[in-house]
């Protein structure tokens, strides 16, 4: 009998989707683990060899085309429509090119965290399939005039596709699935620590009972934060890893996430402010810790709101400090809903970029936690769902 076969189709978009999907993989090898896993993004490998402990082979590829970023605040809508139009324009071709990968791979079910193109060519190959998000191409890219007048085709070719998943698996945070005729709301997906926070701390020398704030913005990086105004800031240490100082690419800002793991530069590291102190996201996996183990074991996130890094910090009860990512619907269902879940407090761009973060982390320390922590074992409800569809071929 053959060997049942899930492929994986993953956004490319940023670095949450694919994190959180490691999660799903890793879940369905504990609990299936002949099953085999193939992993189908435009997303960075080494992301995946960081974390990945189930195995899958990886066959890299455009699923979709995101939002074009200049970096993780700042975000260009014509081009994303653009590009966005152009890729879909040739969905059929892309859709009849994948039906043909997936019959050559032997595929059983095929998932989508949630790029359209996986459950057209799903259909086509008379595949069951299951979409996995919380949200939908479709709802982000219908929020932009620039759809509607330049690409009015765009939106109902993404929902015409959308309609042909067999099963929706819906996130928190988010919003679209209007497509979808199965959709089942499940919890948080997210990375938990396996390392406690006095641990981190020690390991990375790290004060054990100082105020510590993670600025963590992806992987397009945020360069443009002026470090040397944190000088200022009384009883917080600021801790900045390699994606922070990254710097984009100036020749195409959609591809501005880099191709590697990002270094540091030690000279610059030397002219830090004692308020700032920098770990290498390098060093951090080679003592056999893990990013998550850092977000536990600081106080606050500085972040633009994601699903990646608030669920994170949502399953780790690490306080997020937020600032505003531009015109990206997702932003402002954010912004409704983390309260929900999680102790949160905004700060401008402006007071961002400038340094002034020493009154918004202050008033975000007086506020409450949350009553009640919501789940967080979503891969593993994702995976049950999986063993259970493929039942007796396990």
């Amino acid at each position: 009998m053959a060997v049942p076969t899930l492929a994986f189709y993953i956004s490319g978009h940023g670095f949450g989707h694919a994190s959180r999907d490691i999660e799903v993989l890793n879940a369905l090898h504990r609990l299936a683990p002949s099953l085999r896993l193939i992993v189908r993004t435009s997303a960075p490998r080494w992301l995946f060899d960081l974390t990945a402990t189930a195995r899958f082979d990886w066959y890299p590829a455009e699923c979709d085309t995101g939002i074009v970023q200049i970096d993780s605040l700042r975000l260009d809508a014509a081009e994303t429509i653009r590009r966005a139009a152009a890729f879909y324009d040739t969905l059929d071709q892309r859709a009849d090119a994948e039906m043909r990968f997936l019959a050559e791979q032997n595929v059983t079910l095929v998932a989508g965290d949630i790029p359209p193109l996986a459950f057209a060519a799903a259909r086509r190959a008379r595949i069951p399939s299951l979409a996995i998000g919380n949200f939908t191409w479709d709802w982000i890219y219908a929020a932009y005039d620039e759809a509607a007048r330049d690409a009015p085709l765009l939106v109902p070719r993404i929902r015409q596709a959308y309609a042909q998943a067999g099963h929706a698996m819906r996130l928190p945070l988010g919003g679209g699935f209007e497509s979808f005729s199965s959709i089942e709301s499940i919890p948080f997906i997210a990375r938990r620590a396996s390392r406690s926070a006095d641990e981190t701390r020690a390991r990375f020398g790290l004060p054990a009972n100082g105020r510590l704030v993670l600025a963590s913005f992806g992987g397009y990086g945020l360069a443009d934060i002026d470090l040397a105004a944190l000088a200022s800031l009384d009883n917080w240490l600021v801790i900045v890893t390699s994606n922070v100082r990254a710097r984009r690419r100036e020749a195409d800002p959609a591809v501005a996430a880099p191709a590697q793991a990002p270094g540091y530069d030690d000279e610059e590291n030397d002219r830090l402010p004692d308020t700032v102190r920098f770990i290498d996201e390098r060093d951090i996996y080679a003592a056999g810790f893990r990013y998550e183990d850092l977000v536990a074991a600081v106080d606050v996130v500085a972040t633009k709101p994601g699903y990646g890094i608030i669920a994170e910090c949502v399953a780790n009860d690490t306080a997020v400090l937020y600032t505003s990512r531009g015109r990206f619907i997702e932003y402002d269902v954010m912004v409704e809903e983390m309260p929900r879940y999680v102790r949160c407090a905004f700060i401008s761009n402006e007071d961002l970029y400038s340094g002034r973060w020493q009154g918004p982390l202050d008033r975000l320390m007086m506020e409450p936690r949350q009553p009640e922590r919501p789940r967080v074992d979503g891969a593993e409800v994702v995976a049950r769902h999986v063993t259970q569809a493929l039942g007796s071929r396990l």
